[in-house]
């Protein structure tokens, strides 16, 4: 019971000391931060159309239709993949796809606004492309209602 007691007001202490943004709001997880760290704001996705998807460095893209994913980066070749359909919770929707050789590929929308970090442009959403070596981030839009710069 002494052990709890003596660790509570260290707890307390450290959980004051996460980083701020200048506006007061916690600071962002950095890039490689796990998936579960990413902040999700309640809201509901929509994926009933298509959706585009991209990110940089690497440069990448993913176009998402229905239950059909095909990522595109240069020096690869294109990956083609599958869903059965996604695991839709508050603020995020979760495919796992499967290439016709059985390499996954796990997609997470964040309804989480986001810059792509080389306009001023930005996006509804924010996506996490998960492959078997490798995590690309990025941000994402209905691909008819993506931004444009003006």
């Amino acid at each position: 019971m002494k052990r709890i007691l003596l660790l509570t007001p260290l707890l307390a202490a450290l959980a004051a000391c996460q980083p701020q943004a200048p506006n007061g709001e916690p600071a962002p997880p950095p890039a490689d931060a796990p998936a579960a760290a990413l902040p999700v704001q309640p809201a509901n996705i929509d994926i009933s159309k298509p959706i585009t998807a991209h990110g940089t460095e690497p440069f990448w893209a993913l176009n998402i239709d229905g239950k059909a994913f095909k990522l595109t980066r240069p020096d690869h070749p294109d990956l083609v993949a599958e869903a059965p359909g996604a695991a839709i919770a508050e603020g995020r929707a979760i495919w796992v796809a499967k290439t016709p050789d059985g390499q996954q590929m796990t997609v997470t929308l964040y309804a989480s606004e986001c810059s792509d970090g080389m306009s001023d442009l930005k996006y509804p959403l924010t996506v996490e492309v998960v492959l078997v070596n490798e995590s690309l981030r990025g941000c994402a839009a209905k691909t008819a209602e993506l931004p444009r710069e003006p």
